[in-house]
Order: C-alpha cells, then sequence, then structure tokens
C-alpha cells in the first residue's frame, strides 16, 4: 500500500495484501472502552460480522485480532485497516472520481475524520462521545471506493456504515442514501446501542456525524451565541452589556467546545469545565478558549477579577463541573447565565464523568464495573442539580441545552421537577429562545464548505452572504429584524473571529428565502468563476424541520405531537427526490439513542441549471415543512411565518389551523 499513491489506494478499497498489524497510537484521543455485553454466542457472531469483509485465505490472522480488539476496547474497529495517507479534506479535484458529486462525499467524509476535527479518530468517532461515521475502517475503504467509482446514474445505499451497494438511480436521485441506528421501536434502549453497535450491525450517527456534514465547533458556535446572547437579554436590561457577567457551563469536547469562543462572541465572562485534559488542552490550543486553569483557588480569584474589569474572556476549568458550581456558591460569585454540555445523552459511555472519581478511574468503571459507575453518574447529577438550584435562588438563568441533562437528571431522582411533577422547572433552551425566536420563523443552520479549500473562496461567499442578508434586512419585518441583525454582524465578523478548523467551511443562521437567495448567488459564482470550485450546501440537523425530538428541537410543540417522528421523515423523503445530493436519516443525535429521529441533507452546487433548479425546490420544502408543522401545532410565530410565505409562493398550499377560545374548552369540565 505505501507504493501507492493517493488515489490508488482509495481505488483498490480493501487492499490487496494483507496489512502490517497496526501500533496503537497514543498521540490522539480515543474512546474509552466501552462495556462488556455480549455473550459468548453473540462474541462468536460479531467475530462472523467482521469478517466477512476479508478474503477467507486472512481469517485464521483475522479472528484471534478481532477478538482482542472486542475484549480490549468492546468493538472491532480493525485498526489494521487504517489508511496510513494523512486525514483531512483535500480540494475536491484530487478526489479519483466519476462524479464530482461523489468527490463532494469523500471530502466531507474525510474532513468528518480529520484529527483536527474528530473526537476519537482513530475509531471513526467525530463527536459526542459515540458519534460515528463508520463503524469499523472496513466500511470506511468500501465506501471510498464505491464513491470512486460510482456514476451519476447510481446511488450508495449506506446502512449503519455498512456499503450496501450501489443501485441504479438517476441523476435527480441522491448519489448516497444515509440511516444510522434505524431501530424496530422495542429495540432502542441504551443497552440495544451497545449490544448491536458491539455485533457491527449498527451505528450512533449522532446528528452531522453520520451524515458526513460536521465543520468542527464552528457549526455550533453560532447556535450556541444566539442562545448565550438571548439568555443575557433576558437577565439584564436594554443599557446593560453582558461584559463582566458569568456564564457557567461544562464540556469541552467537538460540540461543546464551541461554548468558550460563543461567550466571546456574546461579549461575557465563559467558565467551562472540562474533565479531560486531552480534549480541554486541545481546546485550548486550538484558540477556542483563552486560559486554562486547574487550580480552584485560582479560578475563582481569576473570576472575581474578570467580573471586577467587567471582562469577555473565556477560562477553561480542568475538573468537574459539580465542584465549580458548589465552589462558587461558598465563594458568592455571582452567575448570570448557565447551562451544561456534557454528553448526557450517553451518561453510562463517557458522556458525563461524576464527581470525586478521576478521568482515569471512571474509565475504568465505565468498562469493569458498570453498575457501580451509573451509581456514581446519579449521585453527581443529584449534587449538580442542587448546587444549580441554589444559584437559581439568588437570581441565575439556568436552560437545559437540549443535551438530555434534565432527563438524566429526573431519572436520578434529582431536584428538576416543576410543581405539577411532569415538567422540568428549567425550560429548554428550544422552549425559551431558539424555537419560537429562531425555527418558528424558518431561522435555522445553514452552512456550507468551499471544495477548494481555498481561503480566499470561503471570504467570497461569507461576502456574498452579507449582500444577500444586508439586502433582505430592508424588507424583512419587525417580527425578524432581531435575527436579521444578529446573522449580519455575525457573517460581518466571522473570519476575524478565526471560527474555521478543518474544511474551508462556514454557518449561518438563515430562513428559507434567505437560504435559496444565498445559495443562488453562490451557483451563479461557481458558474462565471468567481468561486474556485463547486461549494456543498447543507446544515446542522438541529433545525426547523430536520429533527423530531421532544426535550429540544420540538420541545415547543405543545398539541401533544413532540413524542412523534413524522416531520423528520417527511423531511429526508422529501429532500431526496427535491434534488439532494445526499440524505440522512438517524437515531440518536445530541438527547440519546431512542429519544430522537433526525435527518440531513448534502447539496452540491456546480454552478449549472439544474443546481439551481434542485436548490430552489429543496431548500423551500427543506425550511417549509417544518414550518408547516410548528403552524399547525398552534405556534404563533410559525403562523405567521407560514402566513408570510403562503402570500408569496402560489402553489404551497397547506392546511391551516384555526385557534381555540381556552376558555371554551375549560367551561366542558366546569
Amino acid at each position: 500500500m505505501e507504493n501507492l499513491n493517493f488515489k490508488e489506494v482509495l481505488l483498490e478499497g480493501i487492499p490487496a495484501e494483507l496489512p502490517q498489524a497496526a501500533i496503537y497510537d497514543q498521540t490522539v484521543s480515543h474512546a474509552p472502552k466501552r462495556k462488556a455485553i455480549l455473550t459468548k454466542e453473540e462474541e462468536k457472531l460479531a467475530i462472523r460480522n467482521a469478517l466477512r469483509y476479508f478474503p477467507k485465505e486472512w481469517h485464521k490472522v483475522l479472528a484471534p485480532e478481532f477478538l482482542e480488539e472486542l475484549h480490549t476496547y468492546g468493538r472491532i474497529y480493525m485498526y489494521r485497516f487504517r489508511p496510513s495517507y494523512a486525514m483531512y479534506a483535500r480540494p475536491i479535484e484530487e478526489y479519483p472520481a466519476n462524479s464530482i458529486h461523489a468527490a463532494s462525499i469523500m471530502l466531507m467524509i474525510q474532513n468528518n475524520l480529520d484529527p483536527a476535527v474528530a473526537q476519537h479518530p482513530h475509531e471513526l468517532i467525530t463527536y459526542g462521545g459515540n458519534g460515528a461515521v463508520f463503524q469499523n475502517w472496513a466500511q470506511y475503504l468500501l465506501t471510498m471506493k464505491f464513491l470512486a467509482t460510482m456514476n451519476d446514474d447510481q446511488t450508495l445505499h449506506m446502512y449503519s456504515g455498512h456499503p450496501m451497494g450501489l443501485f441504479p438511480s438517476s441523476s435527480f436521485a441522491p448519489r448516497v442514501v444515509v440511516s444510522n441506528g434505524m431501530m424496530i421501536p422495542n429495540y432502542s434502549k441504551p443497552d440495544d446501542w451497545e449490544r448491536y453497535n458491539a455485533l457491527g450491525v449498527t451505528q450512533y450517527g449522532q446528528m452531522t456525524a453520520g451524515s458526513y456534514m460536521y465543520i468542527g465547533p464552528q457549526g455550533i458556535v453560532h447556535g450556541t451565541t444566539i442562545t448565550v446572547m438571548n439568555a443575557f437579554r433576558k437577565q439584564l436590561s436594554n443599557t446593560e452589556t453582558a461584559a463582566g457577567k458569568v456564564f457557567l457551563t461544562s464540556g469541552l469536547g467537538g460540540m461543546s467546545g464551541a461554548q468558550p469562543k460563543a461567550g466571546n462572541i456574546a461579549g461575557c465572562i465563559t467558565v467551562c469545565a472540562e474533565v479531560n485534559p486531552a480534549a480541554a488542552r486541545k481546546c485550548h490550543e486550538q484558540g477556542w478558549v483563552d486560559l486554562l486553569i486547574e487550580d480552584m483557588d485560582e479560578l475563582i480569584a481569576r473570576v472575581k477579577a474578570a467580573i471586577t474589569n467587567k471582562e469577555i474572556v473565556s477560562i477553561a476549568y480542568l475538573g468537574n463541573i459539580v465542584d465549580v458550581w458548589e465552589q462558587f456558591d461558598f465563594a458568592n460569585l455571582p452567575i448570570t447565565v448557565g447551562s451544561d454540555q456534557t454528553s448526557l445523552h450517553n451518561p453510562w459511555s463517557g458522556g458525563y464523568y461524576p464527581v470525586g472519581v478521576s478521568f482515569e478511574e471512571a474509565n475504568h468503571m465505565i468498562a469493569n464495573a458498570p453498575e457501580v459507575f451509573k451509581e456514581k453518574v446519579q449521585a453527581s447529577l443529584r449534587r449538580h442539580a442542587a448546587a444549580i438550584n441554589k444559584h437559581v435562588a439568588k437570581g441565575t438563568y439556568f436552560f437545559d441545552y437540549g443535551n438530555a441533562f434534565l432527563l438524566e437528571c429526573s431519572r436520578a431522582k434529582a431536584d428538576v421537577m416543576a410543581e405539577d411533577n411532569i415538567n422540568f422547572r428549567y425550560p429548554s433552551y428550544v422552549q425559551d429562545i431558539l424555537g419560537p425566536m429562531c425555527f418558528d420563523y424558518g431561522f435555522g443552520p445553514f452552512r456550507w464548505v468551499c471544495t477548494s479549500g481555498k481561503e480566499s473562496d470561503l471570504e467570497l461567499t461569507d461576502n456574498l452572504a452579507l449582500q444577500v442578508l444586508e439586502h433582505l434586512k430592508k424588507e424583512a419585518s419587525e417580527e425578524i429584524s432581531q435575527q436579521m441583525d444578529d446573522n449580519i454582524k455575525w457573517i460581518r465578523d466571522a473570519k476575524q473571529n478565526k471560527l474555521v478548523v478543518g474544511s474551508q467551511a462556514r454557518i449561518l443562521y438563515a430562513d428559507a428565502l434567505g437560504r435559496t437567495k444565498i445559495a443562488i448567488a453562490f451557483n451563479d459564482a461557481v458558474r462565471d468563476g468567481r468561486l474556485s470550485a463547486p461549494v456543498v450546501l447543507g446544515r446542522d440537523h438541529h433545525d426547523v424541520s430536520g429533527t423530531d425530538s421532544p426535550y429540544r428541537e420540538t420541545s415547543n410543540i405543545y398539541d401533544g405531537s413532540r413524542y412523534t417522528a413524522d416531520m423528520a421523515i417527511h423531511n429526508v423523503i422529501g429532500d431526496s427526490f427535491r434534488g439532494a445530493t445526499w440524505v440522512s436519516i438517524h437515531n440518536g443525535g445530541g438527547v440519546g439513542w431512542g429519544e430522537v429521529i433526525n435527518g440531513g441533507f448534502g447539496m452540491l452546487l456546480d454552478g449549472s441549471a439544474q443546481s439551481e433548479a434542485k436548490l430552489r425546490q429543496m431548500l423551500f420544502f427543506d425550511v417549509n415543512n417544518g414550518i408547516a408543522r410548528r403552524a399547525w401545532a398552534r405556534n404563533k410565530e410559525a403562523k405567521s411565518a407560514l402566513e408570510t410565505e403562503l402570500a408569496r409562493t402560489a402553489n404551497f398550499k397547506v392546511t391551516e389551523s384555526v385557534m381555540v377560545d381556552d376558555q371554551l374548552i375549560d367551561q366542558l369540565f366546569n
């Protein structure tokens, strides 16, 4: 393999000769060992499942190796087959391909697995502790070969990381259809993920990991910035700024690592605790957080000074967040806004680390004493919630960040329930901020990647997007003027905020009209050569209509339908026949396996008339599918957005909801 160049290696797929056994690389962050959950017969099945990718003459060598991986790591990753070439998003012309659309997907896959971007790159995990692009390296090799050889009349179907194969289709069909973790409902409990992932038959794609659309921490910085800015707006008068006010949170992994940068942009003091030294130092080295402090007394002194001097600064504390909440209470340090972004959708496998236990000891417990670890996590959550409650009593605004924090606290019998003992005492950030202010109006995390890899192309796209927004702002209604202003400021400052990690990518909250006009501007620029290469469009699944998640994206749906998943399913099907280059549908995401269904897309803009036709159809549906559903749920902001769209789009017709007099209903039960 060493004698082959990059293109030849991709075209080879599974190598012709058995590679040398891999040396476990200690220089990168690795996934924690998963708990042993398989019976002996199931372990045999896992080995059979892994060996089927390889020639029979290799099985005697690989079988004991795969069993050792299963016992050592809890999964079969096939480290021996990890490519020796550097993993990063290359310029699109460097990929061998018969289809430029397929080449764009190869670029996005490699960006997801870039060690500068991915949380556990050698385990093919992009973020969230378990958000995987593939289950093993054989799947990666075969997928890249399929993409390198396919044409625009074929579609590659991906079953939870496994490339099932190329099927005849058409040029208007998606080039790739992805599903991750789509379980029969009764087999969607956390231990089911552990078992069936260990068997090699399913995986947790998170949201943008398994759909190849993760763009590093920038992908969540913008949404976090909007959330934090508006959280402070809820607490401060119109004459106050967030300078010198504290935002306390935790988590510095792939997604949560965006919080300090967002705090800086929002203009506050951000204190973010992280127990994993490698994650905290990576975040600091990459410039996502200003200071790294390991001593509690030093932290308290530094925060007091920042409050006095009304600073805008972000601080990473290497330690447990529970200690910070408790010690800040003892020190009487005022916290204006608080939240948490640990991966509590994955509480028993490294998503949350209990207070009073070292990082190393906790990882040992996950694999070897899972029940003890679970008890310690739940005890820690009870302490965590109790400390938060003390600060809220002093005036802190606390919100759940959609990471299943309050859900797992409630399961641990922590004091987080409202008086009705049905709802939580603290709101989800979607209920209070992103839902009514953004999603119901159609604003969500539109994103793009410049496939040339050139900073100059990204700068041009920023300018084009800014021009579109400034033009739309002149005609925008008062209802969405704040959203327009926030996004104009965001894109104007994007370059100086140094948000890029990995590919030359950008994220911007925009509605259907804004997304469409920006995409047309990009497509025109590709066609006339102002952009040197095509642009990939996408979005976070955390959006207007991509995700059905009762504790996050659809937590502000109050007609009883928030536990249904029709919207996400229609989203991915509807996008697929309206021109998406690839589509994805996942079980899982940021709130946990079995708690959410979410879908996404990717679309290549190559400058053609067909690209424009596709983007007009697909982007309209991708947003307005969600607005229609939210308006049917009687959300007044969505009803307003729907009325606007119906008035300007002649062939758009929906069933509209009629508001009901609550007094009439109440009288029926008196």
